[in-house]
């Protein structure tokens, strides 16, 4: 009895993502997401979607970050400092999963507010209830990083920091597909 229901426990807790989410996939179209109202959206209280990726027509980089693991991402944004893609061929969001965190949503996007306005380039958007977690697959509790190409597909997926060894290639990917 207490096996089986050590074995269910078990079972649920491994399972982050719920049955019908579509884990994302180099090369594919990923489901259509969208944050807003309750879920989340952009730090300027617009709902964000992800049809602005394959619309924008330019290579996007989709930071997704577990705010208490933000400082892993480093270096690799010390490389898009130093690179300056050029914005008519680059857009960045910043997705903050704010379910991750443990310390207040307030503080977390009054903190969103002021990188908004000190990075304009990039367009921080909150997800609330960890819904690319569950539709996207994307790791919890970490940092993921998705390049996607001007057609809106994913070029690179990766779950965890980048080693400093990954940054040039990840670099390369992007000047490659601007």
């Amino acid at each position: 009895m207490w096996i089986r229901f050590f074995l269910l426990l078990l079972a649920l807790t491994v399972c982050n993502a719920p049955a019908w989410a579509t884990p994302l996939l180099v090369g594919k179209q990923p489901t259509p997401v969208t944050l807003e109202g309750d879920l989340g959206g952009k730090v300027s209280g617009d709902p964000w979607r992800s049809d602005e990726i394959p619309k924008a027509g330019k290579v996007v980089s989709l930071f997704y970050i577990d705010p208490e693991e933000r400082r892993s991402n480093e270096p690799l944004e010390e490389a898009y400092q130093i690179e300056s893609l050029p914005k008519d061929k680059h857009l960045s969001f910043a997705i903050i999963n704010m379910a991750a965190a443990w310390y207040p949503n307030s503080f977390i996007s009054s903190e969103l507010r002021k990188k908004q306005v000190q990075f304009p380039q990039a367009i921080y958007v909150m997800d609330m209830k960890k819904t690319l977690v569950k539709e996207w697959g994307l790791k919890d509790d970490s940092v993921n990083l998705v390049i996607f190409g001007k057609d809106g597909n994913p070029l690179l997926i990766k779950h965890g920091p980048l080693s400093k060894e990954e940054i040039p290639s990840v670099m390369k990917l992007i000047r490659d597909n601007l």
